[in-house]
């Protein structure tokens, strides 16, 4: 079994599509007319054929005060692993995200935390020291 989809909720899917591929770098892998909104999923350039993200309007009564309760808390919707968390995080930046958490070592990763402009948080994360992630005996 492996894992095919992964969602985010998000309140536009047209400004979560250019936010998460025009800021973030991701690119559009299925685009399907579904009722009223879109099957509408993104990857990674570096895995094409990886895990897609889906972009899910977040309609579901439930959604929305999980969401505010989530960012009320400083709380991440979901995690990306970046190669160095310092230099995503100036490019992100210069792009217009806001973050609001910046680069924070924390353990054996460092991580930022982002605004997707969808009402979601993201963490960015950088393994920095794969010993101290490896379980303990």
């Amino acid at each position: 079994m492996i894992i095919t989809t992964a969602s985010v909720f998000v309140d536009d899917q047209q400004k979560a599509l250019d936010f998460y591929t025009d800021k973030l770098g991701f690119q559009l892998k299925t685009d399907v007319p579904a009722g009223p909104f879109r099957w509408l999923t993104v990857v990674s350039p570096q895995a094409p054929d990886g895990v897609q993200l889906l972009l899910e309007p977040s309609e579901h009564p439930a959604v929305n005060p999980f969401k505010e309760a989530l960012v009320a808390d400083g709380i991440p919707f979901n995690s990306f692993g970046v190669e160095d968390v310092q230099a995503e995080y100036e490019r992100l930046t210069a792009l217009g995200v806001r973050f609001v958490q910046g680069p924070t070592p924390m353990g054996p990763v460092t991580a930022a935390v982002l605004d997707d402009t969808c009402g979601n948080l993201i963490m960015i994360a950088e393994m920095t020291d794969p010993e101290q992630a490896a379980p303990q005996d």
